[in-house]
């Protein structure tokens, strides 16, 4: 698989690589082209870049499983939005994190490169997690290997990302690629310099070429073109220094060898790899003709599993007995990443989104939690994460309710409202941690499920404007839980009579029925604070809700919490006031380990009680923008509740827009709008200041834009 992303048409290149257009693979982002060519190959004129925001994006490939693959990206950022400003996200493989991309020239493309043993028919590539810019790829490359190329004894548990292929003694800058390797590696050429890479090269360094063949049918099978080039050391030594991308780390290194030179009967070549700090590396001796039994034959020793450090300096040096310098043909690093082993729920929600292959909401790709969750799904914080709520409401869905559902154990909440779907409601009897399940609003026939009584933390339910018919279960009807089943043709519980009575209240369709409605809520509610509710508890309805309190405890959780002392030692007990807001006073500290820190004290009429200020320390705590200053903490100790952010250097957005002590005043109208811009990215993050509630509460969202959202001066 060649995708030539952001393309719009299928090609051959002139080595020979069939290029196809992603638009297929992908779920969005936009196409663009460069704004400047420079000569480069066609699959570098087009890119596609997705928005800066909390979602991930993904190319899902068919592959055979337990099959290994190279897989490779590639990212030239050619300032596309010409903004220069040079992107930086993150690139993973399905759930497992695989590298950072730092663009750091507009014109030089990134390139990933990773080896991975298939485990299952698909694999995915993710871009997530912008911090500067905006994710773009350009192209993305799938090859298979055969046979037993590049194994280890611990693919299933670690992928190898590559960190250095080089072809020592190229001619020229030009790399080693298809047709000459037939796997299509990149062995990049040692003349290609840069920064940091391969430099205090060893005088007497000479370049060797030959015509003649070279056998190379030995397991690695590097390309007989890489192979009949090598470097020597003239002066009895090699030497260089790389700088390794993500280590210090486990390694898996191999240097290839073949004696290309035609040695008199009384020259010999030995010599001894030397890394300072690691003896054990200088002790076999490598004689390349009689390893490799013969001239112009491969020799490749390495190491599958070996530490090295970021700053990589070895040694080949030439032993006492030795006539002639060490010789190195080529040489590849890769790093050993640990395969995160993704969501539990991984392969029912996978089974899930296939039935709906023309929804784009169900085609985002990857892992459900991992690295971010599915713009649809809640999931929790652990290693191994599980699915706690689903929202699929007003999807267009028509069909059953899908079986998958019933299948998720740790499921919290599920929201199907606004859909068309039919049948019968399924058994979640399975599911014993749902606590809100929204039905409403779609058509569904048939029995109400006695199941749904047995769910013993369930708290919601909501049936109504349904086409269900019959009783309403007994065990369903002694359960405390919000219930609304207007809209249908269901009766009250068939023995309600003899266990005394039940009263369900439903949703009014006239004035006077409300009216009554709420006034017997009221006294119900009146009457449940002041008894303890029996067996027969009356079962009432409520307005939808969103997902309260458990989310709250499970995002504080994940939130670290300051102890108050903390925060006094680290702002002198509140001594410097930075500035005030419509909540609270903010004042300047600075922690133990030297951050610098704005706290707001917020004021007592802040939050009507706990819930609502641990709603808004779990709010903060799950959304992360470039656009808003980050959150680091909370206190709520004494009377007190405290939020912690980052300190921001250069002032207020107030003072740069009105003026202030230092005279930073914003004048320029382009740069103002630019500052909407961002912040209302940045308010975008928050659905309860967003959309049309902005319209409603203008003043509200204003205060909450300035104190949460930034401007990167």
């Amino acid at each position: 698989i060649s995708l030539d992303c952001g393309g719009a048409d299928d090609y051959t290149d002139g080595i020979g690589i069939q290029w196809t257009s992603d638009a297929k693979l992908v779920f969005g982002g936009q196409a663009t082209n460069l704004p400047v060519q420079n000569q480069l190959q066609k699959q570098y004129s087009t890119l596609r870049y997705f928005p800066a925001d909390t979602s991930k994006y993904c190319y899902t490939m068919n592959v055979r499983t337990r099959t290994r693959y190279l897989v490779r990206a590639s990212f030239l950022y050619g300032n596309f939005d010409n903004s220069n400003v040079y992107p930086k996200f993150d690139l993973s493989l399905g759930a497992t994190p695989w590298s950072t991309v730092i663009i750091d020239d507009a014109d030089t493309p990134v390139v990933e490169e990773a080896i991975i043993l298939a485990a299952a028919p698909t694999l995915s590539v993710c871009l997530s997690n912008a911090s500067t810019g905006q994710p773009f790829i350009s192209t993305l490359e799938l090859r298979q290997f055969n046979g037993s190329l590049y194994y280890t004894d611990y693919e299933a548990q670690f992928f190898l990302a590559l960190s250095a292929r080089i072809n020592f003694g190229a001619d020229g800058n030009k790399s080693v690629r298809y047709p000459d390797d037939p796997f299509d590696r990149i062995w990049e050429s040692d003349s290609l310099r840069r920064a940091n890479y391969l430099v205090d090269v060893a005088p007497g360094t000479e370049r060797i070429t030959t015509t003649k063949p070279v056998f190379v049918g030995t397991e690695l099978e590097p390309p007989e073109k890489v192979m009949q080039t090598a470097v020597v050391g003239q002066n009895g030594s090699l030497n260089y220094r790389l700088d390794l991308e993500g280590f210090p780390g486990n390694a898996w290194a191999v240097s290839y060898f073949a004696e290309i030179e035609d040695l008199a009967p009384d020259e010999t070549r030995k010599f001894k790899l030397v890394v300072p700090g690691m003896p054990l590396f200088s002790k076999p001796t490598v004689d390349v003709e009689e390893n490799a039994q013969g001239k112009y034959r491969l020799y490749q020793p390495g190491y599958t599993n070996v530490t090295l450090p970021f700053v990589f300096s070895f040694e080949f040096k030439k032993t006492n007995d030795s006539s002639k310098g060490p010789i190195l043909n080529a040489m590849e690093i890769y790093k050993h990443v640990q395969i995160t082993m993704g969501s539990q729920d991984a392969n029912t929600m996978s089974s899930l989104a296939s039935r709906y292959p023309q929804a784009g909401w169900a085609q985002e790709g990857g892992d459900p939690c991992l690295p971010v969750s599915w713009t649809w799904v809640q999931c929790s914080s652990e290693a191994a994460p599980r699915v706690l709520s689903i929202t699929m409401s007003e999807k267009n869905i028509t069909g059953s309710i899908p079986e998958e559902l019933t299948k998720l154990s740790a499921l919290v909440e599920l929201r199907l409202d606004g859909n068309s779907f039919s049948g019968g409601i399924p058994d979640f009897s399975g599911c014993r941690n749902l606590q809100y399940i929204h039905l409403e609003n779609n058509q569904l026939n048939g029995a109400l499920p006695s199941s749904l009584g047995e769910l013993p933390n369930l708290k919601e339910l909501y049936i109504q404007n349904n086409r269900l018919s019959g009783h309403i279960p007994r065990a369903l009807s002694k359960k405390s839980i919000i219930f609304n089943s207007s809209g249908n043709n269901l009766q009250g519980p068939s023995d309600s009579i003899s266990h005394g009575t039940i009263i369900i209240i439903v949703c009014a369709v006239v004035g006077a029925i409300l009216l009554l409605a709420v006034a017997i809520g009221c006294c119900l509610c009146t009457h449940k604070r002041k008894k303890k509710p029996s067996r027969e508890t009356v079962v009432l309805a409520a307005p939808a809700k969103k997902l309260g309190s458990y989310f709250s405890e499970v995002a504080t959780e994940t939130a670290h919490r300051f102890a108050l002392s903390e925060i006094e030692d680290a702002t002198d007990k509140f001594e410097r006031r930075i500035g005030s807001g419509g909540f609270g006073i903010v004042y300047y500290g600075k922690l133990a380990d030297g951050r610098e820190i704005a706290v707001k004290l917020l004021t007592n009429d802040s939050y009507q009680g706990i819930r609502e200020f641990l709603n808004e320390v779990a709010l903060l705590s799950r959304i992360h923008h470039r656009n808003l200053v980050t959150f680091l903490g909370y206190s709520q100790q004494d009377g007190k509740n405290i939020l912690v952010y980052e300190f921001m250097h250069n002032g207020t957005l107030k003072e740069h827009l009105r003026g202030g002590p230092n005279d930073v005043k914003i004048t320029s109208w382009v740069k103002r709008l630019e500052i909407a811009e961002d912040a209302a990215k940045g308010l975008s993050q928050f659905p309860s200041y967003s959309s049309t509630s902005m319209q409603s509460e203008d003043s509200e969202s204003l205060f909450f834009c300035l104190e949460h959202c930034k401007y990167q001066v």
